[in-house]
């Protein structure tokens, strides 16, 4: 194993769409309701002991232009190969699995080419590179999630339902929830809560990568850990010029970090 291997990629997030989105509502977020993530199952919205972002974690979204060639970066980098997932209908994506160990899995998304005519929730389409685009948390009930989102002043858009068919043919479905009505904001997380009857991506995506740390930086750090402890995730976030978040991985290729 190569220890000693550590590989960038991505790019950053405007101070502008952070500021925007984020600090006009951070400074009045209370942390009033927090959160407690169980195993298997997620967190609820409790006023108990607030979780890490690691432990909040569902899984990562890795945005790509072109799915094959991310798939082969990724394997080359880490000496996994992410296996495909499936398609998103109506979304205009697609996407490959690997598994991160503890419940999480990254989410290789790209565009999907059957589906052009579909605006996309990122602009994936403008990639040059692989890119950290997102993160997601998990939860048990979105609804309780909207419900405490709305009262602290956030205007959270869902849930929503969504599905795919796996290559076997198995079809998954979960909600989703944006509590930040601005999907630009890579920092605050959606939130996901899978079917009872769906498996867990997780379970059965390629192994031998592990989630070591989550980080973030951003021109206003407070905005961002306030909001967070709204739904009680706890996170070190660096000040920065620009924002950015970053996961660094233990694989068989040695560190990788993703941005």
């Amino acid at each position: 194993m190569k220890d000693s291997l550590v590989i960038r990629v991505g790019r950053q997030i405007s101070r502008r769409d952070l500021l925007r989105s984020v600090g006009a509502v951070g400074g009045a977020i209370s942390s009033s309701f927090l959160s407690n993530r169980s195993v298997p199952g997620g967190f609820s919205v409790k006023k108990e002991k607030l979780i890490s972002v690691k432990e909040a974690v569902d899984h990562l979204i890795f945005g790509a232009s072109d799915l094959e060639r991310a798939i082969g970066w990724f394997e080359t980098a880490t000496g996994v190969k992410p296996v495909i997932g499936g398609v998103h209908p109506g979304r205009g994506t697609r996407n490959a699995l690997v598994s991160l160990g503890g419940g999480t899995y990254l989410e290789i998304l790209s565009p999907d080419p059957a589906q052009q005519d579909v605006s996309l929730k990122y602009d994936l389409r403008s990639l040059t590179s692989p890119q950290l685009v997102h993160w997601v948390a998990v939860a048990k009930d979105v609804n309780l999630v909207a419900e405490k989102a709305r009262s602290v002043g956030l205007n959270p858009v869902g849930p929503r339902d969504g599905s795919r068919a796996r290559p076997d043919g198995r079809m998954l479905k979960w909600s989703s929830l944006d509590v930040v009505n601005n999907e630009r904001v890579t920092l605050i997380p959606f939130f996901i809560q899978w079917d009872p009857d769906s498996p867990h991506p997780s379970q059965d995506s390629p192994t031998g990568c592990l989630l070591q740390s989550i980080e973030m930086e951003c021109p206003n750090p407070a905005s961002v850990i306030n909001t967070l402890e709204t739904f009680g995730i706890k996170a070190e976030v660096k000040r920065a010029k620009e924002a950015r978040l970053r996961a660094t991985l233990k694989t068989p290729g040695g560190k990788v970090e993703l941005s």
